[in-house]
C-alpha cells in the first residue's frame, strides 16, 4: 500500500482500509512509498536518482535514492519543499555525480532557473505515469518476499507535511484569529 506521501485525506483513506483489510484478514502490510514508486522507474545507468511529485502549495514531495547492489536506497528523508530548494538539495548531496530525475510532474523543476545548468551537464527529467498501483504493487509484493512488513497498529502514514488544520490549530490561526 502506498503510505504516503500525498494529500493528507488520501494517504489517511487509504491507511485506514488497509489497516482494517489486515486486521480483518490477518494479513501484514508492506508499505510503499510513493516517491520509492516513482524512483523505481528511473531509467537505467545513474546511481543517483531524485524523484519528485506534485506536493501544491508551490512545493514537491522529493527524496533522493542511490542504487546499491541493484536496490534503491533512500539517502535522507523524504522532505516537501520548494522545487528550487529541492535542485540546490540534489545538486549539494550528488556533487558532481550524474543524477537521473524522475517526476510525473516535471514541470516543477523544468521551470526553474538553475535547471538549466544541470540540462547543460545532459540531464533530464524523465515523465512517468502518474498511475502507480503496478509499481506499488510490485516493490510491496517484493516487500512481502523479504518479510518488510508492518501490522495494522504499527504501520503510520508518511506524510511528510502536517494537515492544514494541524497548521491552523498549532499556529494559533484560523477560526477568525
Amino acid at each position: 500500500m502506498a503510505a504516503g506521501p500525498g494529500s493528507f485525506t488520501g494517504v489517511r483513506v487509504g491507511l485506514t482500509t488497509v489497516k482494517a483489510w489486515s486486521e480483518v484478514f490477518g494479513r501484514r502490510i508492506a508499505a510503499v512509498s510513493r516517491l520509492e514508486a516513482v524512483a523505481s522507474q528511473a531509467e537505467a545507468g545513474a546511481k543517483v536518482v531524485a524523484a519528485f511529485v506534485d506536493a501544491h502549495r508551490e512545493q514537491v514531495f522529493g527524496a533522493m535514492y542511490r542504487r546499491i547492489d541493484g536496490r534503491l536506497e533512500r539517502v535522507e528523508d523524504e522532505m516537501v519543499v520548494a522545487p528550487e530548494r529541492f535542485l540546490d538539495w540534489v545538486g549539494e548531496q550528488s556533487g558532481a555525480e550524474r543524477v537521473a530525475w524522475v517526476s510525473p510532474d516535471p514541470e516543477h523543476i523544468t521551470y526553474q532557473e538553475a535547471w538549466r545548468e544541470r540540462e547543460k551537464t545532459g540531464e533530464k527529467v524523465q515523465k512517468v505515469s502518474a498511475i502507480f498501483a503496478p509499481v506499488i504493487g510490485k516493490i510491496g509484493y517484493q516487500k512481502l518476499l523479504e518479510n518488510r512488513t508492518a501490522d495494522a497498529l504499527t504501520l503510520d502514514a508518511n506524510y511528510v507535511r502536517r494537515s492544514d488544520a494541524e497548521v491552523l490549530w498549532k499556529g494559533g490561526r484560523g477560526h477568525g484569529r
